[in-house]
């Protein structure tokens, strides 16, 4: 008698603020890789940017608001439970049961980098990294130094119909 284990997409992030690309990259997710749910996993400061525009409280609200009636979304606030913002700490925590499979949900713009998070190998190992491709990012995420070190078992590249924005172009306007 096998356990068939859940698998859970995680999209982390500061979501400053959460759009309707990170809701087209969750219900992709659900559809093409059978994810049981997503959890949107919001940072209170991404390591790599300058301090959020919105504070935490907000930014949750307006995660809420964007996934609406989307049950298969949570949105999950661990960094007081954890004791840390890094990735490689969330999956850890995530996995203690060992009853789930999981799947970090990420676009393109983030494997450029990924070689500079913290244990960025140890994350790829214990994951499965999933990239959604975004507009311009396609041919510099895949010559990246990430994509070129990462073992292509526990990357997946995934091509849809992309949702042209970002939180950065929402903070500019």
């Amino acid at each position: 008698m096998s356990s068939k284990k859940n698998k859970i997409g995680i999209l982390g992030g500061s979501f400053d603020p959460a759009h309707k690309g990170h809701l087209a990259i969750s219900k992709e997710a659900i559809k093409k890789l059978k994810l049981k749910k997503v959890i949107w996993a919001i940072t209170k400061k991404n390591p790599f940017k300058k301090k959020s525009k919105l504070n935490l409280s907000s930014r949750i609200k307006y995660c809420k608001k964007i996934i609406g009636k989307n049950t298969y979304i949570k949105i999950k606030f661990y960094e007081d439970k954890i004791k840390s913002n890094k990735t490689i700490h969330l999956i850890n925590y995530i996995t203690k049961s060992k009853k789930s499979e999981i799947y970090f949900l990420m676009g393109a713009d983030n494997l450029i980098n990924f070689h500079k998070w913290h244990q960025w190998k140890s994350i790829s190992q214990k994951c499965n990294i999933i990239v959604f491709d975004r507009h311009g990012y396609k041919k510099k995420s895949l010559n990246s130094a990430t994509f070129k070190r990462l073992n292509k078992k526990n990357l997946k590249f995934i091509e849809f119909n992309k949702v042209n924005i970002s939180s950065s172009q929402l903070r500019k306007i």
